[in-house]
């Protein structure tokens, strides 16, 4: 049975030296066997289908002969249409009343639990919030991303300690899950 799936890079072409340009990115991921592949803007997303493997197992792969191809590292996850789908309708925030810059989902490679947030003194941080999800974590940042303090702290590396961590905003969520359903 073939399923739909979304890879979503992390910390790829955003400065620095690690570019993977989304041309070749689609070229390895169909060496790879991935039929259906489309590349969703510049910052590291792609949809494919497959019909071998589950989720940690593509990921695996896929940073793998990215590694092999480009010569470093690249942290992935992979998600598939109803676990996107889900994130999205699960929303704790009013998504329809927000822009999409205001609203992200940092999706996690293992379950987080609250007691790896419990330090976090969250009324210090209002009117910025958070909610924790299915491997997924939801940040409300009316003022966007790069100016939330709150998610300068929630990176901080010792909350991160043993997980990966990719942030994509409200109106990549919402293309992805379009993309990987039809």
């Amino acid at each position: 049975m073939t399923t739909t799936y979304a890879a979503l890079l992390r910390g790829i072409n955003v400065g620095g030296s690690r570019k993977v340009p989304m041309a070749d990115l689609r070229t390895l991921m169909e060496d790879l066997g991935h039929g259906g592949v489309r590349s969703y803007l510049q910052s590291g997303q792609a949809v494919f289908t497959a019909d071998h493997g589950d989720e940690e197992t593509l990921a695996a792969e896929l940073a793998g002969a990215i590694e092999k191809r480009f010569g470093f590292a690249v942290d992935v996850i992979v998600r598939d249409h109803a676990y996107l789908k889900a994130i999205a309708e699960a929303c704790p925030f009013p998504a329809a009343e927000l822009e999409g810059r205001q609203l992200h989902v940092t999706y996690f490679s293992v379950p987080v639990d609250a007691d790896r947030f419990a330090e976090i003194d969250r009324a210090a941080y209002l009117p910025e919030e958070f909610r924790l999800g299915d491997r997924a974590l939801y940040l409300y940042a009316p003022n966007g991303l790069g100016r939330s303090k709150l998610a300068e702290h929630l990176s901080k590396p010792r909350l991160n300690k043993g997980v990966i961590g990719t942030s994509r905003n409200w109106n990549t969520v919402v293309k992805l899950v379009e993309m990987t359903g039809a």
